[in-house]
């Protein structure tokens, strides 16, 4: 069996699953602060991914761990050439869990107002700096011959790569805004909605660009998949469907196609790139692949027998989850006290 390509399809599967899941819970953090009037309106928004927002980082560190066992080369040169942006990640996604967990422990509005701005920038510049990242990745990289990154900070925000960050915090926070609808009741889910239909077609515009443009920047259009244009003209049409979606007031098939484009969009990302992992701009064969970059057969064949037995377990305890916590948030249920 060609475990390389089973190991990058499930890598690929762990980064599609977090950028759906974690994509509107930074939409919802970001949003927070201008769709709220009130103490009461931000603790619901809150209370929307409060059982989630954390399960859903999982889908990251499993994607990271699963990148060290099956890929190290990759791991490394990745974790090396995106030290500072990787650890700004981390930092905010920290400082983000603090205004979560520590938000209600004090009844000041200082504290509240500091754990809301944690929230609020601890949503924003992940989903900003992911959408830096991949961009350069699919640009990509100067790696030489002995696999390591010889690049800088500042060369990895090329103008184009801004704009895939941009395009990427855009997404999230349209996906955020859909998932409010569907979440909460009376004002607050007019205001949702308001901001949803206010955003989507500069949201659209600003992702057609960056899409337009990546035909001249990326590798992802250097050769063509199974059928060509296929993965990209369905993130288009799932991105056009789900506005109409919204103006019917169909929220759960809106927020449905807002995902189909997150995962067709980094389905475009992985596929274009296969079977390179990072792209080298020095020498193209100096590129990392799915083949020179792997572990060996026998430790791949070892992950994949655990795999295959914990990640249905997994699967379905977060499938679970979501269905027992599927009901909408009011401000009723917020406690006064």
């Amino acid at each position: 069996m060609d475990f390389q390509l089973i190991w990058f399809i499930l890598i690929a599967v762990l980064f599609i699953g977090y950028f759906f899941l974690e994509g509107f819970d930074f939409g919802v953090g970001i949003l927070m602060p201008f769709i709220s009037r009130d103490d009461v309106d931000r603790r619901v928004c809150i209370n929307t991914i409060g059982p989630f927002w954390d399960a859903n980082e999982v889908w990251l560190i499993t994607a990271g761990g699963a990148m060290f066992a099956a890929f190290p080369h990759w791991y490394a040169t990745l974790f090396s050439g995106f030290y500072l942006p990787l650890l700004l990640i981390l930092l905010a996604l920290i400082v983000r869990a603090v205004g979560f967990e520590f938000r209600s422990k004090v009844d000041k509005p200082f504290w509240k107002k500091t754990a809301d701005h944690f929230i609020f920038w601890g949503s924003l510049i992940p989903a900003f700096i992911w959408g830096v990242a991949l961009t350069n990745i699919v640009m990509g990289l100067p790696i030489g011959e002995d696999m390591n990154f010889h690049g800088g900070l500042f060369g990895l925000l090329s103008p184009y790569a801004i704009l895939g960050g941009l395009a990427s915090t855009a997404m999230f926070t349209l996906h955020g805004a859909i998932f409010l609808t569907l979440r909460t009741e009376g004002p607050l889910m007019e205001r949702a909605e308001k901001v949803a239909k206010m955003i989507w077609i500069p949201s659209g515009v600003l992702l057609l660009v960056f899409a337009l443009l990546g035909y001249l920047y990326t590798v992802l259009f250097d050769e063509f998949g199974l059928i060509p244009g296929t993965l990209p003209l369905l993130a288009i049409i799932s991105f056009i469907a789900g506005y109409f979606l919204l103006r019917a007031n169909r929220f759960g098939w809106s927020f449905a196609a807002t995902g189909g484009t997150i995962i067709f969009g980094t389905i475009v990302a992985f596929e274009g790139l296969f079977p390179k992992l990072m792209p080298s701009t020095l020498n193209i064969d100096w590129s990392l692949t799915v083949y020179n970059a792997s572990s060996s057969e026998l430790t791949l064949t070892i992950m994949s027998v655990v795999a295959l037995i914990f990640l249905p377990i997994v699967l379905g305890y977060q499938a679970y989850s979501y269905y027992v916590f599927r009901q909408r948030v009011t401000r009723d249920s917020i406690p006064t006290s």
